[in-house]
């Protein structure tokens, strides 16, 4: 018997019961997909109207009951995504089509690996999944979307999607383990000397330019520290990047209301005045590197804040994971060791779409070797040698 399945798009995430929501995604969506994350950026603006982003979030029906829902957005471009298809766009310009719109399965902004399809049964209906993706490519495609793309597909969802009608692309990004360590102290340990020394040389060179560091979480976050991180967010993207970040200050408002007690908020000061922050965002098993902001140039501080600290907190709350957001090979001196992302694709056009399955299959030799040269280059020690009592180092 095959089974039938039909898709029901919502333009507002309002529009979708948020206890529902969030039972689908309970088990490992993170903080960043709840309905109040997902909310507060539509509601804040920072996606929908002219952000090129359109929420359009797909429920999975059998016998007009739900049984799945996927987090999406029509694309009219390809910034803040983190899967880079912009060759591909090119190319359909190149032909004389219209890569654009199209519908992505992502978080805004967000390039986490985490839950893509929230099950609304407590056991996953894996077997169902190829047809589940079948009907919602029809779908897409009878609306003239060019393509889908599911982006950042946890472990279960890339070993169900491999048997679904989908282009299957690897990239790469730096997660850091936690190896049951009891301090920063005890993780350095594990380093070579000469790795561990530079660290500690980095960490007290911010000290030295009188620099303090407060860590901030739930209820010791007031909105005054939000209002300044805001600020230091907004003029770091001003002068990367001309423009104010793609983030609100509203959005930043909604999340200090909403998921306050998922909040860690790192700020320096420099004297008796706060000049830069990073701000993440964390559940019992993860932590999300997610914004950055200076208001002053400090040599180090950038490290200092984006990941010691966030390495110091995960060891004192027993974090396994921390991820501190897309690229960046100096991390690996840091402890950060690559790791796949998987990401699967599907274009309405077959041509295009044989054309990006063969560049897949040679981008992911590729990234296969660039991993086993980033591995070569982690700072730890040989697993069989002793720690080292670096107290004093």
């Amino acid at each position: 018997m095959t089974l039938s399945f039909t898709v029901l798009a919502y333009t507002d995430i309002s529009q979708i019961d948020a206890q529902m929501w969030d039972r689908c995604f309970a088990e490992k969506g993170g903080p960043c997909l709840t309905h109040s994350f997902l909310h507060s950026l539509e509601e804040s603006h920072s996606v929908g109207g002219d952000t090129g982003w359109l929420p359009y979030h797909l429920c999975i029906l059998q016998d007009a009951q739900p049984v799945a829902f996927l987090p999406g957005y029509i694309k009219t471009h390809s910034y803040g995504e983190y899967i880079f298809d912009h060759a591909w766009a090119n190319a359909y310009a190149h032909h004389g089509q219209q890569y654009y719109p199209k519908w992505i399965n992502a978080i805004p902004f967000t390039p986490v690996t985490s839950q893509r399809i929230g099950w609304v049964d407590a056991q996953p209906s894996w077997n169902d999944l190829p047809i589940i993706i079948e009907q919602v490519k029809t779908f897409l495609y009878e609306q003239h979307y060019s393509s889908m793309h599911l982006l950042f597909a946890n472990e279960a969802e890339q070993i169900a999607l491999q048997n679904a009608p989908l282009l299957h692309r690897l990239s790469l990004q730096f997660e850091w383990s936690n190896q049951d360590y009891t301090s920063f102290t005890d993780y350095l340990s594990y380093f070579t000397s000469r790795k561990r020394r530079s660290i500690n040389k980095e960490r007290k060179k911010v000290q030295q330019q009188q620099v303090t560091i407060e860590r901030l979480a739930g209820a010791e976050i007031t909105a005054e520290h939000m209002a300044f991180f805001y600020d230091c967010y907004r003029v770091t993207y001003l002068k990367r990047s001309g423009h104010d970040g793609y983030l609100t200050a509203e959005f930043f408002t909604q999340l200090f209301d909403q998921l306050k007690d998922n909040v860690l908020l790192v700020l320096a000061k420099q004297g008796n005045q706060y000049i830069a922050g990073a701000m993440f965002l964390f559940d019992d098993t993860q932590l999300y590197g997610r914004y950055w902001g200076a208001l002053r140039e400090v040599d180090g501080l950038h490290f200092e804040c984006c990941y010691y600290q966030g390495i110091e907190f995960a060891i004192e709350h027993g974090i396994k994971r921390f991820n501190p957001g897309t690229q960046g090979e100096h991390k690996i001196l840091r402890g950060f060791a690559p790791t796949y992302c998987h990401s699967f694709h599907s274009l309405a056009l077959p041509d295009f779409e044989i054309a990006v399955d063969d560049f897949l299959q040679r981008e992911r030799i590729g990234i296969k070797q660039y991993k086993a040269q980033c591995d070569q280059l982690l700072p730890f020690r040989q697993i069989s040698d002793t720690p080292t009592d670096c107290t004093n180092m």
